[in-house]
């Protein structure tokens, strides 16, 4: 292939390596299982610069998710459930996983039950927000939840449009029922002056 795009055909190799001297470029094998190996006349550093280019635009656009932890005893007292309850919900707005733990020491271990209620209840407390991704299971001493975010697609668009269209619907009603009580009034009074 030429330094343009077009279609030169099979030529030899000390051929092609002249037509890219040239036009000053560099010749590239792109396809080396083809029989013939297909070959292209291009500047191969711009070639290289825009692929690094794009490899770079690609990673800004990509979403980073980071996984944010809770750690809690089995013996947690209400307000401090509440208090780590909060933070969770906190994460999840700003878009984080969270994974949250119950760490058992000693003969807490027999009860691994009151974690999971634990658990359980956290997932409760933010499902409005909230998804579990993974389900508590035990690892070793601990007990480990993952919650991962809802992702909200109400474009804000459509919430001004719903709200501006009731009341306007309150005003075609009204001016429906004046015209509707000026309507019968008229065909009386044709009727009176004929």
């Amino acid at each position: 292939m030429g330094a343009d795009g077009e279609q030169v055909g099979i030529v030899p190799l000390a051929q092609a390596l002249a037509m890219a001297r040239e036009a000053d470029m560099d010749l590239v094998e792109v396809a080396p299982q083809a029989d013939p190996p297909v070959c292209r006349i291009m500047d191969y550093g711009k070639h290289r610069y825009q692929q690094a280019q794009k490899e770079k635009e690609a990673r800004k656009r990509q979403s980073q998710i980071t996984i944010k932890e809770i750690k809690m005893r089995p013996k947690i007292s209400d307000n401090d459930f509440g208090t780590k309850a909060g933070h969770v919900k906190r994460f999840l707005k700003d878009g984080s996983k969270v994974k949250a733990t119950i760490m058992f020491r000693g003969r807490e271990m027999a009860h691994t039950e009151i974690g999971r209620d634990l658990l359980e209840r956290l997932a409760e407390d933010v499902e409005d927000l909230a998804t579990v991704e993974s389900f508590p299971k035990v690892d070793g001493r601990n007990m480990v939840m993952v919650l991962a975010p809802l992702k909200r697609h109400k474009p804000k668009d459509e919430q001004a449009d719903e709200q501006p269209s009731e009341p306007a619907d309150d005003q075609a009603d009204d001016q429906a029922d004046d015209q509707a009580e000026e309507q019968p009034a008229e065909p009386e009074s044709e009727a009176a002056s004929a």
